[in-house]
């Protein structure tokens, strides 16, 4: 027969878990056109977050499925050996703003960032079905494309 419980131990001191948190988390750090730029992704285990802040913001908000929204059209956007050197994002995925983007040029460019960061995801593991929730600080909206391409590269130093 189990002893009883002391009245004054919470449930939860006694049932400890053993397991490390679920949600594993990377960051890297590094200066974009100037400007200090933190990354960090968090994988849990329906979606990958992806934050990319600069000077302390976070305004947009962009989630992209990386499940076609054709299930049986799914094949033909497997990435390919010559996908992996493409320099554009897959053509099947469709980033959504959720929050933030005050205008057009923003969500444009907020989303372009998602899908171009979604691919490099997919590109690395086919499999990948969760989706990639992207949270953008970017002090401007406007980048050159090295600046984009580096914030991307950054990006991939979390994954």
């Amino acid at each position: 027969m189990p002893l009883p419980m002391d009245p004054h131990t919470p449930p939860a001191a006694a049932a400890a878990p053993t397991t490390s948190y679920p949600a594993t988390t990377k960051q890297a750090r590094g200066h974009i056109d100037g400007v200090l730029t933190d990354v960090s992704s968090t994988a849990f285990s329906d979606k990958i977050l992806i934050t990319i802040v600069q000077d302390g913001r976070l305004a947009q908000w962009i989630h992209v499925p990386l499940e076609a929204s054709n299930p049986t059209a799914t094949d033909q956007y497997l990435p390919s050996a010559a996908a992996e050197d493409s320099l554009l994002p897959m053509t099947h995925l469709t980033p959504k703003t959720l929050l933030g983007a005050s205008n057009s040029e923003r969500e444009t460019i907020g989303q372009l960032y998602a899908a171009q960061i979604a691919s490099s995801i997919a590109n690395r593991n086919p499999d990948e079905r969760r989706t990639v929730l992207v949270g953008l600080g970017l002090r401007k909206v406007e980048a050159s494309r090295e600046d984009f391409f580096d914030v991307v590269d950054l990006v991939k130093e979390c994954l």
